[in-house]
């Protein structure tokens, strides 16, 4: 993604002391259909990104939960994980629709998805283990992630089999086939995460991931 946001104010984060690119992700390809791709933004691009992201305003998914979120395109709304409500937003924002043709143009996705939740992630929260609504979105889910590393879990919705990916700043996690529609994902609210022998202390984090709005909610 190489024109994505040019320009970047405040360098807010700085990758180098982890050295995190000795973390291959090889065993990722043990589950069909996801694809892990580190350093897909550089340190520049997410310091941008989370200048805009921050200008936006947020909200509050659930009480229960705690953690802020935005929603971008289309809003939809849960109650004891039910979808209630959809509504459009009008277009998304410049600085995620570029996101979103970028993952176009690279090939990554057969459309320009057109919705976009940002969840914002403090020390010791996390994401309860799920499949994206299978009814509401489309067979492609991408995350873009930034700021502090996090583990994320998959869990087989059959044979319970699990799996652990550690997310670095500025990498692409797409969930296609199997890993969209069987494999559940989710976070565990915690302050550190232990991977290959090493502790990460968590700081905050923000991820973006881009979805199709499926019809009949557009």
């Amino acid at each position: 993604m190489q024109n994505f946001l040019m320009k970047a104010t405040d360098c807010q984060l700085d990758m180098t002391k982890l050295d995190l690119d000795i973390f291959q992700e090889s065993e990722t390809l043990t589950i069909p259909g996801l694809t892990y791709i580190p350093n897909y933004v550089d340190v520049q691009q997410q310091n941008q990104l989370l200048k805009e992201i921050d200008e936006q305003e947020w909200s509050i998914e659930s009480l229960e939960s705690a953690r802020r979120i935005q929603q971008h395109g289309y809003r939809y709304e849960y109650q004891n994980g039910i979808l209630v409500a959809c509504n459009y937003l009008g277009d998304l924002p410049d600085w995620a629709m570029q996101i979103a043709k970028g993952l176009y143009g690279d090939r990554l996705t057969e459309i320009i998805l057109d919705q976009v939740t940002v969840n914002e992630y403090e020390p010791g929260q996390g994401l309860r283990s799920h499949i994206d609504c299978v009814t509401c979105f489309g067979d492609t889910l991408i995350t873009l992630s930034l700021g502090s590393p996090y583990m994320m879990e998959f869990t087989h919705s059959q044979t319970q089999e699990r799996r652990e990916l550690l997310l670095l700043p500025g990498s692409l996690l797409v969930l296609k086939g199997e890993a969209r529609y069987v494999w559940q994902h989710g976070v565990m609210p915690r302050d550190r995460d232990s991977y290959q022998g090493r502790e990460f202390i968590r700081s905050r984090r923000v991820s973006i991931t881009f979805r199709e709005a499926a019809f009949p909610y557009k």
